[in-house]
């Protein structure tokens, strides 16, 4: 079976239609920001070599230097498929951060999206 594409998609093609989702629903690019730096524990500048870099999703996340232990509270569903319920860890990487950009799109607090 052959990967999904989305894997080799560059991540920095993605976050400007996250930004943009964000930014419909009134909040910004720097919260949008702030979840992918949770989430991954890239710092600012790491984040930014990585848009720059127009690094796939799998280097994206290969590269995380400290995926956020909270990440396993995030549920629900994303695309049709319970988040928690995805077996292939890159893909419940990628759909983590699908599910929390449309929490942040919903309006919800960024405490909450942040699960502290």
């Amino acid at each position: 079976m052959s990967e999904h594409r989305i894997y080799k998609t560059s991540f920095a093609s993605v976050y400007r239609l996250y930004v943009a989702k964000a930014e419909r629903k009134g909040r910004t690019g720097a919260e949008v920001d702030q979840i992918i730096l949770w989430l991954t524990g890239f710092s600012p500048a790491a984040f930014a070599a990585q848009l720059a870099d127009q690094s796939d999703f799998r280097t994206f996340f290969a590269e995380a230097p400290a995926l956020n232990p909270a990440r396993t509270a995030i549920k629900g569903v994303i695309c049709g498929v319970r988040v928690e319920e995805i077996e292939d860890p890159l893909m419940r990487e990628i759909r983590y951060l699908d599910k929390l950009i449309d929490e942040l799109a919903r309006g919800k607090a960024m405490d909450k999206i942040l699960r502290k």
